[in-house]
């Protein structure tokens, strides 16, 4: 029945032609009780804004940081790459051509044994010294963590004498960027729970205060999205004021972090403090009207 009422519902709506100024009228009238909700409110905004900049700031600093981290990471990874060493009267073309093969490799050099030997030679002063030196391959990998998996694949490569790399480096790399990346998932859970449970207790008692207009409101008929937008659009505000005041804080992190790249000759991420300032105020905004949503759900049953 009640599914046939509905279809019923949707069938008259969709022949029903459309007021644009009356739509505009209510999407007004909707805007307006967003703004006598956040009046009624009073100081309490104060305090609900000022909670939910501290959360954002907090999640904003350690955002733009691990950017910076990451970057640092990545550029160790481009620096390090695996050592092969073939045997006496191994072609280093085929080798090298073999390897290139192998996925994640992302370049391979080639470093004859006559390169290498000239150098040190210079470097030492070493003079009518048979050159004990091998052939070397000098492989990229596309990435750290893959740099285990290359390893395994060169070393059965037939004219492969021995191979090596910085192996603790590369492990702490790869623990140090898991670390990074678990330390923001936990916070932005933390900062998601933080902001509904505020937004949450507000909403409650926007609802309490407004309790006996909802109800003649459900009954004159009123649909339930008119009653729930406002509140909706109150948790949004609080959200996007707060990613707006917490945009303040993080923008101070930006120098000492360019200086800190400038000092160690790294580039800093491209376009890092946007994308800050677009996340933040994303999610303060997805923060704070899912807060409102769920709160709705909770206490109003519309």
């Amino acid at each position: 029945m009640d599914n046939s009422r509905q279809q019923l519902k949707r069938t008259v709506k969709k022949h029903i032609p459309k007021d644009w100024l009356c739509e505009l009228r209510i999407a007004y009238r909707i805007v307006m009780e967003a703004v006598n909700d956040i009046k009624r409110t009073g100081i309490i905004n104060l305090v609900i804004i000022t909670t939910m900049t501290a959360i954002l700031t907090l999640f904003g600093v350690l955002f733009r940081g691990t950017l910076s981290l990451s970057t640092f990471a990545n550029e160790l990874g481009n620096v390090l790459e695996i050592s092969v060493y073939l045997k006496s009267g191994t072609s280093p073309s085929i080798v090298k051509d073999r390897i290139r093969e192998i996925e994640h490799v992302q370049k391979v050099t080639i470093k004859t044994k006559e390169e290498s030997w000239g150098s040190l030679k210079q470097e030492l002063g070493l003079h009518d010294v048979t050159n004990p030196l091998p052939d070397t391959l000098r492989v990229k990998v596309d990435k750290p963590e893959n740099i285990n998996e290359v390893f395994g694949k060169i070393k059965p490569i037939s004219g492969v004498e021995d191979l090596g790399y910085a192996k603790e480096l590369a492990k702490k790399m790869q623990v140090f960027m898991h670390v990074a990346n678990t330390t923001m998932i936990l916070v932005i859970i933390i900062s998601a729970a933080l902001t509904i449970t505020i937004i949450n207790n507000t909403i409650q008692l926007v609802i309490q205060s407004r309790k006996e207009e909802i109800e003649i409101m459900r009954l004159m008929g009123v649909s339930n999205w008119y009653i729930k937008t406002p509140l909706v659009l109150q948790g949004a505000f609080y959200g996007f004021a707060s990613s707006v005041l917490a945009v303040f804080p993080v923008s101070w992190v930006q120098v000492p972090l360019q200086n800190m790249h400038k000092f160690f000759l790294i580039p800093s991420p491209i376009y890092a403090q946007n994308i800050v300032i677009i996340t933040l105020l994303i999610i303060g905004t997805a923060f704070g009207a899912g807060g409102s949503l769920l709160s709705i759900k909770k206490h109003l049953q519309v």
